[in-house]
């Protein structure tokens, strides 16, 4: 069982930073119950949200007929968290905003998750993680110095900024709520994740040790020769990290550079020595390098494609991935000495028969029927 055995989540479904909140807290064993509203599609039809919605069950709920509706009451009296990630005043139309379901249980934590935030001129506009992250520098300061600014992915605002921190502010406000007896409202916003983030950058850029141009700074892989990525003779890639003088030194041991190189902050030297490097790490193929460098003070790793770091030899050792029927993904993170979670379930393929999903939250088998007859439940799409 996991730290969060015995906390109950309501969860409405929603995009990834929303799910990937509610996964982890259900990963560290919170139960945590998925509404999905009528005619939304399974996550089958979505291979990127599979994942995402493990370890927890869902039911179709209508909000907008009366028996559904006594259905959510129900579910948020009994809830310690509720999450839901709709641009603001959306679950206020629907008759769940913060007011009337604190209302119903004082001690709820209220999780909202947008990306511009509950207000502000732009509460109400689309957006998507590249958008909330342009905001706030983070992007202008990823990628080459003459090129444009390059993609995280969407890791660093739908996860990192939205999802990550949706899911500290819960258990935050969780245990304040045990002191108080009152519960409260998490504004989660993709923008603020972002900001906070990027707090060791703007500390750097303020003491005059930061550049704001792109590609000039010794931690954007494109700058200091001893921190990036290069090609190896096979056409894949390594990384370095020989930021600390040991390290560099050991770099530059292990590629026979140790008589020429310059001072390591010496930044006249740094173009001359990142050709270097580029022409000799050019020379050998990776898992050569890997041979030479890995293990070693160099701060060095290949850049392993997905299906390789599933198999990479450390993180089969650590069980950084699993295998859940069948599907590799990462294990739950962070890992705890006794209440360690137990290996995640797989996503519901579609929800069935609510009964079951619903009986844990003290609901009879008979008034699961009796809100079914009255139309509470409805289907998704295949």
């Amino acid at each position: 069982m996991g730290p969060l055995h015995g906390i109950k989540v309501v969860e409405m479904a929603g995009l990834a930073p929303g799910p990937f909140a509610a996964m982890m807290l259900a990963d560290m064993g919170a139960e945590v119950l998925r509404v999905e509203r009528p005619g939304q599609s399974a996550p089958s039809g979505h291979p990127t949200m599979a994942l995402l919605e493990r370890n927890r069950r869902s039911i179709v709920l209508d909000l907008k007929s009366p028996a559904g509706g006594r259905v959510m009451r129900r579910l948020l009296a009994g809830a310690d968290a509720f999450i839901e990630g709709f641009r603001p005043g959306v679950m206020e139309r629907l008759g769940f905003g913060p007011e009337p379901c604190l209302e119903l249980n004082p001690r709820l934590v209220y999780g909202r998750m947008t990306g511009w935030g509950q207000d502000g001129p732009l509460a109400q506009a689309a957006g998507h993680d590249i958008n909330y992250i342009a905001l706030t520098g983070a992007l202008h300061s990823i990628g080459r110095p003459h090129g444009r600014p390059s993609v995280p992915l969407n890791l660093v605002g739908d996860f990192g900024g939205g999802g990550l921190y949706l899911a500290f502010g819960i258990v935050c406000a969780l245990l304040e709520a045990r002191k108080s007896r009152r519960g409260q409202v998490v504004d989660a916003a993709m923008i603020d994740g972002a900001a906070s983030l990027m707090t060791y950058v703007f500390a750097a850029l303020a003491s005059g040790a930061w550049s704001d141009k792109r590609g000039e700074n010794q931690l954007d892989g494109e700058t200091a020769p001893w921190y990036g990525v290069y090609e190896t003779a096979d056409g894949r890639y390594v990384s370095i990290a020989s930021a600390e003088p040991a390290f560099y030194a050991e770099m530059l041991r292990r590629t026979d550079l140790a008589e020429e190189a310059p001072d390591q902050n010496d930044r006249r030297g740094w173009p001359a020595l990142r050709a270097r490097l580029e022409d000799i790490f050019r020379k050998k193929t990776r898992d050569e390098w890997c041979a030479i460098m890995e293990g070693t003070d160099v701060c060095f790793a290949p850049v392993l494609t997905l299906p390789e770091a599933v198999m990479h030899p450390h993180n089969r050792a650590r069980g950084v991935f699993i295998d859940v029927e069948g599907m590799a993904q990462p294990a739950p993170a962070p890992r705890f000495s006794r209440t360690r979670p137990d290996t995640p379930r797989a996503p519901e393929r579609a929800p069935g028969d609510p009964t079951d999903a619903l009986r844990s939250w003290g609901f009879a088998d008979a008034e699961v029927a009796e809100f079914a007859r009255d139309g509470a439940f409805g289907a998704r799409r295949a």
